[in-house]
Formats: structure tokens, C-alpha cells, sequence
């Protein structure tokens, strides 16, 4: 026993624990995830020995500071403190936690519970002067001079001990001895914890997807990327700020694919934007047909103009006639016969495409150029960018890229479009995509989507994960809006538009509610869109445009819709029925969504109202429906709904209060 006493010279100060610090990600390995102006709430097991009172603060800095931030932390019972901090500037943040015996504190609370008549009385104020003492040696000239009066009182044998008392309990004085703890007596946290902070639109965008190709106005003309110029006002007028324009870049012609994904393609088939590279250029060029550089520069600044985003797609692999195939064979990986090996998916195969080898021997080269290729992008004015199967690259490389990319341009934000196993999608999200695409296509039952948002709201994947939720894309078509017709496009559409901050649609497609598959039991599109030049109507209504528009109107106009943190799920007594709420932290804006899960027959049922938490009178309170502009009055903690998926499929109430 006396040998382990040898690592101290001195005996040891009072060490205090610091336990169970949240939020904090796998032992401060990756950060937690904000947005600019959002404030961080950190909570902690902070105690000691003994009945001495602690003082706890939370330290936190930007990453170009040097000097430490701090505020103090609250005891909010049962030895848990809580303290908040707000993040101003865009790239990386760090907080951790101090603490210390609160001497002066302590001494208060142990002439608090003496009596006046205490016959040790004077030995108290002895003590008190030597504590007073501590601080002196410390202590700014300022300070110094108020300290010392408190000190020449306590020891004063004129002084009452009423006055005694009441000198000491001045908060500005307890203050003053909070600013000069001994330094040996500090127990800091054993770790500095790291915070991303994002652009706003991290966590609230709402998108729309385009084909450029298919935007031209003449059935069977390849569009352009002035025609894509042309259709900014008209996404705008719907209420979308990101445009995501599938590959913009060269299609290969080996091993074209034909319509519907057939193997052979006619002489006129478009191909696949996804297989990308031929003898014009690669992933920093432009297709032919679609324009130039100085044509998407232009509509990077006219969409600005019009307060949206373009989004590039990142698709790290290339078509067998990029020109990487040839300047750099060790990029890829090779079979025994010395043939390069194309992309699988068991039972799909892509032998238009090549994947990267991204740890062969030409790794280091290989990683550089793809930088390369995401800062050519942003230096034509790209902030976004949605990334193709994330999940089939190393994760070293997107901590790598996502950290470099960062680290220069911290306003850059990445989605991840990575459809795969749980644990998968969460390491990208903790390795810095901003946003990530979810399972809501799969989920349509009342008690699929319960679970899974409150995996996704109310757990630890919370301070990682921003979902990005979207009812269709290219290659999905759920069979839920196979059969279910325009009910269940407008179903799908509100639930992913108000359950989390951030959602898209596959946009011309979702309009007119397309939803022939290929062939029976396929999520494939018949006449897909990756494999053809489309047409669309860009004038004639659609059964949901109008309600796109509106719900888009509502998302801008209230605040308790752009954040996903303050949600939860209300009981209601129809299994065909979905209830939940998202309110402002300051309850100004509390909104109350009711669905009708189901597309084919009308639901009725109760929903209840926390009307005790939101403030409510039992005797009645206005609910007003934004989506109809319908207002009703309702009593008590229940309102009943009747939904007719032919024409309401939901109520958005904005709950207004007596």
C-alpha cells in the first residue's frame, strides 16, 4: 500500500468525479452535430466526498481560440449539473468541464445552520477570515480591496453578529471568491469533446430532384443546363431551396445501359448519368449536350438569387472509358485475367462501372484526386453535395475528406445517401455527413413510424444523425404509392415534410404521382428516368403540386417544423391514425399533425392534447387546420378528427391558445 502512495509528493487535494458527461459520442471519438446559432446543453455527475458545496463550470472554444469560454453550470439534483452554451461560428467547437470545492460556499452553509447563540461563534468568524485569506493571495487589486473589508469585519469584535452574517451572505462578494480557486484544487474533465457546426440547412433544406436532361421543353430533345436555369422559378414557387441535380458529367458508351436497365443499348439511349467518364473528361467535366462550365456557374448564381442550392451528386466510381481507366490502371481493381473488375450488387451487376480501389497501392493518389474533384466544385460556387453509396467506400477516407473539405470550407455540406445496415449509416453520420437518408420509405405503419423516430429523435443518434427524409427517389418506388394512388403520395409527402426538418422528393416524378414498376414486385420504375430522357408537363396542374406548395409555405412560416429536437408522439385510438407535435422551445409556435395512415378509406378517432404542458384551458382553445385554413375549437385533452384520404389526409394544427 505505501509504494502506490509514491505518485503523490503532497497529500492529494479533494479530487472530484466528473461522470456521465452527455452528450458525448463514443468517449469524445467523433463530434456531436449542430447548425450555427443552436445552443448546446451539457449534463454531468459532478461530486465529492464530504458535505462541501462544488462549483461547476463548462469551458468551451472554437477551434481557431485559444482561450476557453466558460459559464457556469447548475445543480439540477441528485448531484447532475447542467449548464448551455451557443455555437456562432461555422467549423468545429470544443467543450469540456471544471470544477471545485466552493470554499467560501461551503463556509456560508455552515454558518447557515448555527444559531447566533452558538457559543463557538467566534471561531467561525476566525475561520471565515482565514478562508477570506486563500482568496487575497489571488485575488485582482479590485477584488482584493472588497475581500479584505469582509476580512476586517468578520475579525472586528463592534460588529454584530446580525451584520457579520449579512456582510458575508452578499452574493457580489461569493462571486468575487468564485473568480480565484486554488489551481491545484481544479478537477478538469479527462477529455475535450468536439462539436461540428454546420449551415442552418444542415438540418432544415428541403429539396427537389432533377434530371437536367429532361428539362428542356420539347418532348424528346436533351435538355440543357440553361433549360434547368429556365425551371429555377418554377421549383422556387413550390418552396424548394435545394436543387440536387443527378451527374452532370460525361456518360460513358462501354457497356451502356438501355431502357429499363436493359443490358444492350440502342444507338440513341441516353445511358446512365451514374456511369460517368468517356474520352471528353471525367468527374470535373461537363456533358456535352448539357452545356458548359460557364453555363452552370450561371445557374449556381441564379439559384442563389432565387434562395436556392445546387446540389452535385459526388458518385466516386467511373464508366470503363474515363480517362482515370487509362492515366491511373492502379486506381481500380483487377481480376487474374488482368481484367478490370466491374460493380456488383448481388444479383445486379454494373459492368458499366467501375468501382475505385481505395486501399491499393495508388490509395494516397487516388484520395487526393477525389479531393481535387470536391474543391474544383466548390470553387464553381457548390455548397451541397448528395453522395452515392457512401457505404461501399472506407470509412478512413470520409473522416479524411469530410475533415479536409471542412477545414477549408466549413459552409460545405454533405448528404449521405447510403441505404444500408443501422450502425453503417450511423458511423457516416458520426464521421461528418450532414445529413443522411433514411429508412422512411419503408416504414408506413403507425407503429413502424413511432419507433423509428423515436430512435431517431429521442436517443443518442439524435445529436449525429440530421434524416433527410424522402417518400421516393430515382431508384425507389415504394409499393405503398404503387397502389395506393394520389392519397398516398399526399400521405407520404405531409409525413415526410413535417416528422423531420429536412426532406426531398424525386420531383417531376412525385408530381404527377408516377407509379407503374418495371414489372411486379419491383421498386424500379417503369421508363426510368436514369435510363431515358423524359418528358414532363410543366404546366398542366398534377393532383399534388398545389399541395406541395402549401406545405413547403407552412415549413418557412413556422419555426417548430425546421428543428427535429422538441417532437413527440400523441396517443390516439385508431391504429390508422398518427399523431405528433414539434413546438419552439419558447412555446410560441407548438404544431399538432394528424394522418391518416390509411390511402384507400376514411379514419376517425381521438387525439390527445397535453394541455397542461402547452398552457391550455380545459374549457377551450382555438386549433386552427393551416393545411385547409379551417380553424376549430376544442375542449379538454382530446380532439376528435374524422380524414377522408380522397380529400383531407391530414390535419396540420396550429395550436393557438385560448
Amino acid at each position: 500500500m505505501s509504494n502506490s502512495l509514491t505518485r503523490w509528493s503532497t497529500p492529494p487535494k479533494k479530487v472530484i468525479a466528473i461522470h456521465r458527461v452527455y452528450p458525448e459520442l463514443d468517449c469524445g471519438c467523433f463530434a456531436i452535430q449542430r447548425v450555427l446559432g443552436e445552443s448546446i446543453q451539457v449534463e454531468a455527475d459532478i461530486f465529492a466526498h464530504g458535505h462541501d458545496r462544488l462549483f461547476c463550470r463548462l469551458l468551451w472554444r472554437h477551434e481557431k481560440e485559444s482561450l476557453w469560454h466558460s459559464t457556469s453550470m447548475e445543480d439540477i439534483g441528485n448531484d447532475r449539473w447542467r449548464g448551455t452554451f451557443l455555437v456562432e461560428q461555422l467549423g468545429k467547437y470544443w467543450y469540456t468541464i471544471e470544477a471545485w470545492v466552493d470554499r467560501w460556499g461551503s463556509w456560508l452553509a455552515g454558518t447557515q445552520r448555527r444559531l447566533p447563540t452558538d457559543p463557538d461563534w467566534a471561531i467561525v468568524w476566525e475561520w471565515g477570515a482565514w478562508e477570506l485569506a486563500q482568496f487575497l493571495e489571488r485575488a485582482q487589486p479590485e477584488d482584493r480591496r472588497q475581500l479584505e473589508e469582509l476580512r476586517e469585519i468578520l475579525l472586528s469584535e463592534k460588529i454584530s453578529q446580525e451584520e457579520k452574517i449579512s456582510r458575508a451572505q452578499d452574493p457580489i462578494l461569493h462571486k468575487i471568491t468564485l473568480r480565484y480557486p486554488d489551481p491545484v484544487c481544479i478537477t478538469r474533465y479527462c477529455r475535450e469533446l468536439p462539436v461540428q457546426v454546420d449551415p442552418k440547412r444542415a438540418l432544415f433544406s428541403t429539396w427537389y430532384e432533377l434530371f437536367p436532361r429532361s428539362a428542356s421543353r420539347v418532348p424528346g430533345q436533351h435538355g440543357t443546363l440553361r433549360d434547368c436555369e429556365a425551371r429555377l422559378e418554377y421549383v422556387a414557387r413550390l418552396g424548394f431551396d435545394v436543387l440536387y441535380l443527378p451527374p452532370i458529367h460525361p456518360i460513358g458508351r462501354t457497356a451502356r445501359r438501355g431502357k429499363n436497365n436493359q443490358p444492350t443499348a440502342a444507338p440513341e439511349d441516353p445511358g446512365s448519368p451514374w456511369a460517368i467518364g468517356d474520352e471528353t473528361g471525367g468527374h470535373t467535366a461537363i456533358h456535352p449536350q448539357l452545356g458548359t462550365l460557364d453555363d452552370f456557374r450561371q445557374l449556381v448564381r441564379r439559384a442563389r438569387q432565387l434562395g436556392i442550392e445546387i446540389a452535385m451528386d459526388l458518385a466516386f466510381h467511373c464508366s470503363p472509358d474515363h480517362p482515370y481507366v487509362r492515366q491511373h490502371p492502379e486506381w481500380f481493381v483487377r481480376l487474374p485475367s488482368g481484367q478490370i473488375r466491374y460493380a456488383e450488387n448481388p444479383p445486379k451487376k454494373y459492368p458499366d462501372i467501375y468501382p475505385f480501389n481505395f486501399e491499393g497501392e495508388g490509395w494516397q493518389s487516388l484520395w487526393e484526386e477525389l479531393k481535387r474533384v470536391v474543391l474544383f466544385w466548390v470553387e464553381q460556387g457548390v455548397r451541397t453535395f448528395r453522395v452515392d453509396n457512401p457505404h461501399t467506400k472506407p470509412f478512413a477516407f470520409w473522416e479524411w475528406l469530410l475533415s479536409e473539405v471542412k477545414q477549408l470550407h466549413p459552409d460545405v455540406i454533405f448528404l449521405s445517401e447510403a441505404f444500408t445496415r443501422p450502425k453503417v449509416m450511423y458511423q457516416l453520420a458520426k464521421l461528418g455527413f450532414s445529413q443522411s437518408y433514411t429508412y422512411f420509405t419503408w416504414r408506413n405503419t403507425k407503429e413502424e413510424l413511432t419507433c423509428y423516430f423515436e430512435e431517431l429523435f429521442h436517443t443518442d443518434v439524435a445529436e449525429f444523425f440530421r434524416p433527410n427524409l424522402w417518400p421516393n427517389t430515382p431508384d425507389i418506388l415504394h409499393e405503398y404509392l404503387q397502389k395506393g394512388g394520389p392519397p398516398a403520395f399526399a400521405i407520404r409527402l405531409i409525413l415526410a415534410a413535417t416528422l423531420s426538418a429536412s426532406y426531398g422528393i424525386y420531383g417531376p416524378a412525385f408530381e404527377v404521382c408516377e407509379r407503374e414498376p418495371r414489372e411486379p414486385g419491383s421498386e424500379e420504375y417503369r421508363n426510368s428516368e436514369k435510363y431515358e430522357i423524359r418528358h414532363w408537363d410543366w404546366d398542366t396542374p398534377t393532383p399534388i403540386r398545389d399541395l406541395i406548395a402549401r406545405i413547403n409555405r407552412i415549413r418557412r412560416e413556422h419555426p417548430a417544423l425546421q428543428q427535429n429536437r422538441l417532437f413527440r408522439f400523441h396517443w390516439t385510438d385508431n391504429p390508422a391514425i398518427l399523431a405528433y407535435s414539434k413546438w419552439t422551445a419558447d412555446g410560441k409556435d407548438r404544431i399538432l399533425v394528424v394522418v391518416n395512415l390509411n390511402p384507400f378509406h376514411v379514419q376517425s378517432g381521438f387525439v390527445e392534447v397535453p394541455i397542461e404542458s402547452w398552457g391550455l384551458p380545459a374549457s377551450g382553445y382555438l386549433v386552427e387546420d393551416i393545411l385547409a385554413g379551417i380553424p376549430y375549437h376544442w375542449e379538454g385533452n382530446r380532439g376528435f378528427v374524422i380524414l377522408d384520404p380522397s380529400k383531407t389526409q391530414a390535419h396540420i394544427l396550429w395550436v393557438r391558445g385560448p
